[in-house]
């Protein structure tokens, strides 16, 4: 079969074109009775934006985007009635009225015409008259195409800017001059690292050359609005790609320096291996292990796992280059640089500790951990630990095909030990083998602080030694207990 990406431009188009009614074809049921609503109403309805090109695409969503002549008001009116649910999120001043039908989620916008301060990235809304006034003030042309939908329910493909053609040679391009559009709104320079990363597309000449000399606009654009697009640009199917075009344009040095930062001088006396390039590896690698959906908190702590080199870097007498301790100075930088992006608590905890646990492995050896390192092995890296598997294993980039194969035999040897003592201990739970009552009861304490330090020393115990009976654990309590006296 021929692949379509082989076949001259024209013959593409059209099979893309055909694919895209067929798929759109299926949301009839949706499609047909909307038209008509709004055609009944005097009223001009279309399929825009990301909906039109992820339907070219064929992976079109169960998220729908409309654009019309209608006021919001009049949106409300024709929706009401018709709707499974109909809801105003606060777009409703943006011209937007969302509902939900079937198991569509519709988002219905008033032609717009937005005029920017230049200063924030909020805009003046401003309801237009025509499509073709709307579709020019989207970020790139591939989302500024449409599909009319007529009350017969026959589609009608639109596409004043060249879209399709964008869409075609794999680029994203502005409707307008990028400066135009890179003044009036920075985060789309980081929307087009993330179509990068999600559509695979390159970045024209222009485009590229805008964001390289307006990078630091992006300063303008919240915490919060960063991070929802960095999210997308690595949850996405190419990230690295993403990530160099935010590393290569500047963009990367305003809102993440900790990655280009990783790209370290490599002198003809002090050799080691390219951080930067090592560390896109083991994101790629990572990936590669997922089971399903993308797992960000692997994929960040994959990035970011060698961020405390550049600030351990230490070059040693005969030529050596070594980064003591860089997993604990990269796990503090991962909460400063997640704290600042307004990330979640849990979601930063989690990175930080997959960072700071990421070295432990290579103590191991070949086999010489005790069975107590392998339980505070397990017990450190707690729900952590399937993520953590995946990230030592995705950190190996050697080209050395005998040391490969031997890290990998050294850790399915480690797997298989957690394997058997958490079969045989339940190390999901461990817990002292005596509680605070007990603990309380023993040695004719109150509860207080001294309880909680009884506590902490039996579940260390605990750690070293596995499980004990009830009387060696009170045995070893009250020995501790005289020493501490």
């Amino acid at each position: 079969m021929t692949d379509p990406a082989q076949l001259p431009s024209d013959d593409r188009r059209t099979r893309l074109l055909a694919a895209a009614a067929v798929t759109l074809g299926g949301l009839a049921d949706v499609l047909t009775p909307l038209g008509e609503l709004f055609a009944a109403r005097g009223h001009e309805l279309y399929l825009v934006g990301g909906s039109v090109r992820d339907a070219v695409l064929g992976r079109l969503g169960t998220d729908l985007d409309f654009t019309t002549s209608a006021r919001p008001e009049q949106v409300q009116d024709i929706m009401r009635g018709w709707a499974d649910h109909l809801w105003d999120t606060g777009g409703l001043a943006f011209g937007t009225v969302s509902a939900a039908k079937a198991d569509q989620q519709l988002e219905i916008t008033t032609f717009r015409s937005d005029t920017y301060d230049r200063v924030s990235r909020n805009p003046e809304v401003t309801f237009g008259d025509t499509l073709e006034g709307d579709l020019v003030r989207r970020d790139f042309t591939v989302n500024a195409m449409a599909v009319k939908i007529a009350a017969d329910g026959s589609l009608e493909f639109v596409d004043p800017l060249g879209g399709m053609d964008a869409l075609l040679a794999g680029v994203l391009d502005t409707p307008a001059a990028p400066e135009d559009s890179f003044h009036d709104d920075p985060l789309r320079m980081l929307r087009a690292a993330r179509f990068v990363s999600q559509l695979g597309f390159a970045l024209t000449p222009r485009v590229r050359t805008a964001i390289e000399a307006m990078a630091e606009e992006i300063d303008r654009i919240t915490a919060e609005r960063v991070r929802v697009e960095l999210d997308k640009l690595i949850g996405g199917v190419h990230p690295i790609d993403g990530i160099n075009v935010m590393c290569e344009t500047g963009l990367a040095q305003r809102v993440l320096p900790e990655v280009p930062a990783m790209k370290l001088e490599i002198d003809e006396h002090h050799q080691h291996k390219d951080v930067y390039w090592h560390s896109l590896t083991v994101l790629q690698q990572a990936i590669d292990l997922e089971e399903g959906d993308p797992d960000l908190v692997l994929r960040w702590a994959a990035l970011l796992h060698d961020i405390g080199k550049p600030d351990t870097k230490r070059n040693e007498p005969g030529g050596g280059v070594s980064f003591h301790h860089h997993e604990v100075v990269g796990a503090k930088m991962v909460r400063r640089r997640m704290r600042a992006l307004k990330y979640p608590k849990q979601f930063t905890e989690d990175v930080a500790r997959l960072v700071f646990l990421h070295l432990r492995f290579h103590g191991y050896g070949k086999g010489q951990w005790t069975d107590s390192a392998v339980r505070r092995y397990v017990t450190d890296a707690a729900e952590l630990l399937p993520r953590l598997h995946k990230l030592v294993r995705a950190d190996c980039t050697t080209r050395n095909k005998r040391r490969a194969a031997a890290l990998r035999a050294t850790y399915d040897d480690l797997e298989v030990r957690i394997e058997r003592i958490q079969q045989e201990e339940d190390l999901a739970r461990v817990r002292p083998d005596l509680d605070g009552n007990a603990i309380m009861e023993l040695l004719g304490l109150p509860p207080g602080p001294a309880v909680g330090k009884a506590w902490r020393y039996l579940k260390e115990l605990r750690l070293d030694r596995g499980p004990m009976t009830r009387d060696e654990a009170e045995a070893a309590l009250m020995e501790w207990w005289k020493s501490q006296s």
